[in-house]
């Protein structure tokens, strides 16, 4: 693994972001805060985060010519998903520094890679095995056994590109997977909760994380999260060590999203890595000392960290499809929201268009205001 001696990048230097997204979009917001011009490559003309930059580069996300152009202009670059073509990005570093480098993406972008770096880290993830045809798949399904979930290795997410396989009988959908692309057999989890913390690094290679917070799903799309301290010390801990030890190992800049499986009540499997700031700690914007998009940034950037506190218990609320309309009504009514409009063009069932925080001391108070919110797409 690489070892970087970050740089230190002042304001008013640009900085460019592979993806215009709402984490690009969060990401851009904070460091127009601190005075840095913001550049965004996306194909979507008007992008989330293009609508608060400094300017976009209106091209597809492979497009070569535009992400050298995007360096060109840039001082440094980030990217805000794991799809980013790494043979491009490693070109484009000759023009602009790339803190979190393009091994990070390699790992974190395909699963089967990603299990294995976490495994040979001593991680605790669950069984898994390679599936690439029907021979691989009984040898996985005699390795992992059921119920399990066969994915692809990349390019799914929240819950696209897998299925389940809880018998003998669903492996004749399986062919419909791994025919196509490779695929990786998980072991299915029984687990108490799912978690994430979200970690990062400074210029002095100061690890530092934030709180371990509880994540709510539905339909594979992270529903909720709620950070109020609900897990034991010894379960915090472990978060902790972990984090620590996979941000060592990655040589990490940036922020980090880690998920975990809480099993048998005191002990924590990782599920999934993310080289970015993560839906679940976008309370970290109201309810921290600092969010973790500015973390991002300042990690990039070569700059201190702060230590990290939480000031009040929080609960985020997605807002899916029509939710957001049904939210845009209802804020009139709500103080206590601090509520989030990405600027989606388009409202579609399932798909991330916002989101809701709030704050306050009674958590089941904080969950029933975010429970107004009854469009369940």
């Amino acid at each position: 693994m690489r070892r970087v001696l970050i740089k230190t990048i002042l304001p008013p230097a640009t900085i460019g972001i592979v993806g215009g997204g709402q984490l690009g979009q969060m990401m851009a917001l904070s460091a127009k805060a601190m005075g840095y011009r913001v550049g965004i490559l996306d194909p979507t003309p008007n992008a989330p985060a293009a609508q608060v930059a400094d300017f976009q580069i209106t091209s597809e996300y492979d497009d070569q010519a535009a992400l050298l152009q995007l360096a060109q202009r840039s001082a440094v670059l980030t990217y805000e998903f794991e799809n980013a073509a790494e043979e491009t990005l490693q070109k484009a570093s000759q023009y602009a520094e790339l803190p979190q480098g393009v091994e990070l993406l390699h790992i974190t972008g395909q699963r089967l890679r990603e299990k294995t770096f976490l495994k040979n880290a001593q991680i605790p993830v669950t069984n898994f095995a390679s599936v690439t045809d029907e021979p691989s798949l009984k040898q996985a399904i005699a390795q992992v056994g059921y119920p399990a979930l066969l994915k692809t290795v990349s390019g799914g997410y929240d819950g696209h590109g897998q299925l389940d396989i809880n018998e003998p009988a669903d492996l004749d959908q399986a062919a419909e997977l791994y025919t196509k692309v490779p695929c990786i057999l998980e072991a299915r989890q029984k687990f108490q909760a799912e978690a994430s913390v979200m970690v990062t690094r400074d210029l002095h290679q100061q690890i530092q994380t934030f709180p371990l917070v509880t994540n709510q799903h539905k339909n594979h799309i992270l529903h909720t999260t709620i950070a109020a301290d609900q897990f034991s010390e010894l379960l915090q801990q472990k978060a902790q060590v972990y984090a620590e030890r996979i941000a060592e190992q990655l040589d990490l800049y940036g922020v980090l999203g880690i998920e975990f499986f809480v099993v048998n009540d005191h002990d924590l499997v990782v599920n999934e890595l993310a080289p970015r700031p993560h839906n679940s700690g976008h309370y970290t914007i109201e309810a921290c000392n600092i969010s973790q998009f500015e973390a991002h940034i300042r990690s990039i950037c070569g700059l201190p960290i702060p230590q990290i506190v939480q000031y009040k218990p929080a609960v985020m609320r997605n807002l899916l499809g029509e939710d957001l309309n049904l939210a845009r009504k209802l804020l009139k009514d709500h103080s206590e929201w601090h509520f989030h409009d990405y600027g989606k063009a388009e409202i579609r069932p399932q798909r991330k268009l916002g989101h809701i925080t709030v704050l306050g001391s009674d958590v089941e108070q904080l969950l029933e205001t975010t429970a107004m919110l009854k469009g369940e797409n």
